[in-house]
């Protein structure tokens, strides 16, 4: 399992606002929350569990089990939605497909074309932070630091890694 993290470009609130320890989703917003529900789907090796959608960043919990029940080769799945995952759209030869990075590099990038073909703007960080969940405890720590983002927010309004 994996905690990741997704930023904009420049922390700049794409995704919605945050008012009485509540998020609201912009319409950048909503676009990502479905597509990031639909990767469970498009990638069936995906497991989502915990995430959040904050103003400037998501955080989520992620696993990736390359051997699914039902599909014999786990490396020849299309994604009719994100495109096909065999290799990564980026040109980056050090990513594999059903890895993190290449399912990453998909969701920012359908995120990025509908928002644009909606007339919205939406710009991501290159980059992502991840980190392996180890362990049981390691995985409800995190979760609790997910469900806690929206109210702490008043009083960090930036990103604390665990």
């Amino acid at each position: 399992m994996y905690f990741v993290t997704i930023c904009t470009r420049k922390k700049i609130p794409f995704l919605g606002d945050i008012s009485d320890y509540k998020m609201n989703l912009s319409d950048v917003g909503i676009i990502v929350n479905d597509y990031w529900l639909e990767i469970q789907s498009q990638f069936l090796e995906t497991i989502i569990d915990e995430f959040i959608i904050m103003p400037d960043h998501i955080h989520r919990i992620i696993m990736i089990n390359p051997i699914m029940k039902g599909n014999p080769d786990p490396l020849q799945i299309e994604t009719p939605i994100l495109g096909d995952s065999k290799g990564a759209k980026s040109g980056n030869t050090y990513w594999k497909a059903h890895s993190l990075g290449s399912i990453i590099n998909q969701f920012k990038r359908i995120c990025t074309l509908k928002t644009r073909e909606a007339g919205l703007d939406l710009v991501w960080q290159p980059r992502y932070y991840d980190h392996i969940i180890r362990s049981i405890n390691e995985l409800e720590n995190t979760r609790q630091y997910i469900r806690g983002n929206v109210k702490n927010w008043n009083s960090e309004n930036s990103l604390n890694f665990l």
